[in-house]
């Protein structure tokens, strides 16, 4: 659930190579493109343009389909922005196109479009949006050799899987569930500390990483319960849980069952703090479960974050989208663009779109995006990733600092 820079195709094919895990500084490494939509189309590529399929794949349909469109959106905009800067890689001008698929959040769908884009001998991938449709579908696009960065799943297991092609552009769950779990204890001093989480492997993974963290800092788990993706009735588990009279209510899963829950804890009249990860960060969130967010009630951490030069940037990419897309960024479209972004980076390092050729350099990436410098380790995570806490405050989300 982040720059208004120019770069030319020239300066994008003289980006300095950084090998994983070196300290040497690229030599003035170019920095990404912020999407605009005030800049003049450039001429369409030429005939014999070099074709790049990159595919992506995100729930666009099902109760989360407001995040897998933001996803998507991201992506349409950073092949739009590409393809107007006639990027060449080795010595052909190249015409990027995009193919999105759905994957509604079910692992099933997930892997059957992997397949599909598989077959239809895609350059790149990126994506799934959730780490259970993700993880599955990693397996497909090793076994093809593709390249796939994935904006938002952040279940460790996607990336210790000893696969070559897998990156992640954000934090993991034991960076985000961790986190999260120090702030209830020694921000929060909540002492009685309650779990709900959805079973997937997102969900889950982060209320397991979250209770972990709670526990070593000094908290109580005086329950955890659980529920699924789909639910929308938690009185009974949110009563036995009421009756162990819990200071923070951690739920591991997404905003479209966040919102109904917090309804009916407000119902309930529970007095809590209400916790989660990014799966429930979102500027939906506040309408989902309308005027049961109180002021400073829920605390929540998205998976990435900026801070110093890399603030400003990152506004403009959000103004720009609102002005291409009609909608507010929701979480993850900044990390999409720098995904496709990144694939295309290395190719044009790499002189090829071949994913067995530019695939070492997806690896040696050094790259300012939108949302931040991005690096990757020798598992495909990203160096040092920054997560952002947040409040909501009057029904909008409020940031409250960037930690790393």
């Amino acid at each position: 659930m982040q720059l208004k820079w120019t770069v030319t195709a020239v300066a994008m094919a003289a980006l300095t190579l950084v090998a994983c895990g070196k300290k040497e500084e690229a030599a003035a490494p170019a920095a990404a493109p912020a999407a605009t939509t005030a800049a003049a189309p450039a001429a369409a590529p030429p005939a014999d343009a070099l074709i790049v399929k990159i595919g992506h794949v995100g729930p666009t349909s099902g109760p989360i389909a407001h995040l897998g469109k933001d996803n998507e959106f991201g992506a349409k905009m950073a092949i739009e922005d590409l393809n107007s800067r006639n990027l060449k890689i080795g010595d052909k001008v190249a015409k990027f196109e995009l193919l999105a698929e759905d994957d509604a959040g079910d692992p099933k769908q997930g892997t059957a479009v992997a397949q599909k884009l598989v077959d239809a001998k895609v350059n790149g991938i990126v994506g799934h949006l959730n780490s259970g449709t993700t993880i599955p579908a990693s397996k497909l696009y090793s076994d093809a050799g593709i390249p796939q960065i994935s904006p938002s799943a952040t279940n460790p297991k996607y990336t210790r899987q000893g696969f070559k092609t897998t990156f992640r552009v954000v934090a993991d769950d034991t960076q985000l569930g961790g986190t999260l779990g120090k702030y209830a204890v020694e921000t929060l001093k909540g002492k009685s500390i309650a779990v709900i989480d959805d079973r997937t492997a997102y969900g889950q993974g982060v209320a397991e990483e979250f209770e972990k963290a709670a526990k070593a800092a000094g908290g109580t788990i005086v329950g955890h319960e659980f529920t699924t993706d789909k639910s929308t009735d938690f009185n009974a588990i949110l009563t036995k849980l009421k009756g162990t009279k819990p200071d923070v209510l951690f739920f591991g899963g997404m905003d479209a069952v966040a919102g109904p829950m917090l309804k009916q804890v407000k119902q309930l009249g529970m007095t809590v703090k209400f916790m989660g990860g990014d799966g429930l960060c979102t500027g939906e969130l506040a309408k989902l479960a309308g005027d049961a967010i109180g002021e400073d009630m829920v605390v929540c951490a998205e998976a990435g974050g900026v801070d110093g030069d890399f603030k400003a940037p990152l506004e403009k990419f959000k103004a720009d989208f609102k002005a291409k897309n009609g909608v507010e960024v929701q979480i993850y479209a900044p990390y999409v663009y720098d995904a496709v972004e990144i694939l295309a980076d290395a190719m044009v390092r790499a002189g090829s779109a071949d994913p067995e050729k530019y695939l070492p350099e997806v690896g040696k990436t050094n790259y300012k995006g939108v949302t931040g410098p991005i690096a990757f380790d020798e598992k495909g995570d990203i160096k040092n990733g920054a997560l952002t806490l947040y409040t909501y405050k009057a029904g909008k989300r409020e940031q409250i600092a960037v930690v790393r």
